[in-house]
């Protein structure tokens, strides 16, 4: 603890009216003060304010004008997914600034180090890894708490993510582009290993950072939790499942919540052009924001049950149905889907059709029935992906119409099959596990003992308790 670095920057943040949210009122906004959600009403969700802070977490409304008592979600229709068992997909872009959840992971990474002093305003920039939301939400989160920022991501990411970040870093040299795409993860470690040779850069890399995993078991796990419970009822639905892709695996975490408190499994969801998890392979996808050759340190292993692994020629499209006048109106006029429901298929990104696809795979490898739930999180939606469009209507060579529609929704909606799907053992648990040495001890240095760590449940619920702990800290520091 620094306590005058922590002392300086409370002054600091006083004078540009920055308070930090609890714990606690991220889990349920509704604790928040009342005179700021009076503010928050009158206040732009993308403003660079400090305000904004308040509405990182899932209970946004659409017009955020207030909180909903629920987060907001969509039961898929039965038609929809072919699969009794319900889909119920938490909605993430209802998040602010960014339109996606990753700013609460950024939130959860840089908050304790302004608790404990390690992080000082005026020497330190904040660097922030990743394949393109996470680095957009610590810009986010730095931006309006005043800090120096630097986002690294792969120059083959969607053109919105860089258009975004152009209006929000203070200076074009702060956005990083690391050579190829979603598949290149080990490139963005090496950026950052050189600039971690400068003391004054604090990379918060999203795949080793512990408060990732925590923030998300502490925030997003009971959210999803106040979701199901509404869609339950008065009924015998049963939480089955818990379905995420891997990505930093920071949104897995809250499979750890719902298995301690619903007896939820937990699956893990990854491309099948670069099956890591599924068969130590390698390769190259579309399916922006999951991350692949690679097991992120925060990944807890030992306490996944299932692998699926979904191919990107699916997710690019279902996308282009989803998002164009003729495939929504063949699902309108073919399919006879209302429009309601229509509508809100933009609210869902790549990797949203991803996770429903492995959740439909699941809900038939399981023969999940009508009183089994599947849970499953929408991470952002298409707006930041509408430039991938083109690229996929490429491959039509100009033939686009309501047969194409009906092809892609034969073969990558209705025909789901179960192929892919691996239930883990105790073998198949080690095998992923101790594919991740070669990553974080041989090339990142991690201590070995450090990495062994992980094995232990002990371990994550010591993390977990140790978010959970930090509203007597918060408060301090905002009374300061």
């Amino acid at each position: 603890m620094n306590e005058k670095i922590i002392h300086k920057t409370s002054k600091y943040f006083k004078d540009k009216g920055v308070v930090l949210p609890q714990i606690s009122e991220l889990q349920n906004p509704h604790s928040i003060h009342d005179d700021i959600k009076l503010q928050l009403k009158s206040l732009d969700k993308d403003a660079m304010d400090p305000k904004n802070l308040f509405r990182v977490h899932w209970f946004n409304n659409r017009d955020h004008s207030n909180f909903s008592t629920v987060p907001e979600h969509i039961v898929l229709p039965n038609e929809f997914t072919g699969v009794e068992a319900k889909i119920i997909v938490n909605i993430g872009r209802l998040f602010p600034m960014i339109t996606a959840h990753k700013v609460l992971a950024a939130y959860g990474c840089l908050l304790p180090r302004i608790l404990n002093g390690s992080f000082d305003y005026e020497k330190h920039k904040a660097v922030w890894p990743s394949t393109g939301n996470y680095c957009r939400g610590g810009v986010a989160i730095s931006r309006i708490l005043g800090l120096k920022s630097v986002a690294i991501l792969p120059e083959g990411m969607s053109k919105e993510r860089f258009n975004w970040l152009e209006k929000w870093v203070d200076d074009k040299n702060d956005i990083i582009k690391t050579t190829g795409t979603e598949s290149n993860v080990k490139e963005i470690y090496d950026a950052c290993n050189e600039l971690k040779k400068n003391p004054n850069n604090d990379i918060i890399n999203q795949f080793d950072e512990y408060y990732n995993y925590a923030i998300h078991r502490a925030v997003t796990g009971p959210s999803f939790e106040k979701s199901f419970l509404e869609v339950k009822g008065s009924t015998n639905l049963k939480a089955k499942f818990y379905v995420s892709a891997s990505g930093s695996s920071g949104t897995l975490a809250a499979g750890d919540y719902l298995k301690d408190n619903l007896d939820t499994k937990i699956a893990v969801v990854e491309a099948l052009e670069c099956p890591t998890l599924l068969n130590n392979g390698y390769g190259e996808h579309n399916i922006q924001g999951i991350g692949d050759k690679h097991v992120p340190l925060i990944h807890n292993v030992m306490n996944t049950d299932f692998v699926v692994g979904i191919t990107d020629q699916a997710t690019n499209n279902l996308n282009m149905i989803f998002n164009t006048d003729v495939g929504q109106q063949y699902l309108n006029r073919k399919k006879g889907f209302e429009i309601d429901f229509i509508k809100r298929l933009p609210e869902f990104g790549f990797s949203t059709i991803a996770n429903i696809l492995a959740s439909i795979k699941i809900a038939k490898y399981m023969k999940l029935g009508k009183d089994d739930a599947i849970i499953t999180v929408a991470t952002d939606g298409a707006d930041l992906y509408l430039s991938e469009l083109n690229k996929t209507k490429e491959e039509f060579k100009g033939i686009y119409d309501e047969t194409s529609c009906g092809e892609i929704f034969g073969q990558f909606l209705k025909g789901v099959s179960t192929d892919n799907t691996l239930e883990l053992n105790q073998k198949d648990k080690e095998r992923i596990f101790n594919l991740g040495y070669y990553t974080w001890v041989e090339q990142q240095g991690i201590n070995i003992n450090d990495f062994e760590k992980r094995r232990d449940q002990n371990f994550w619920n010591e993390h977990y308790q140790y978010m959970l702990s930090l509203d007597d800290r918060i408060n301090e520091f905002n009374s300061i």
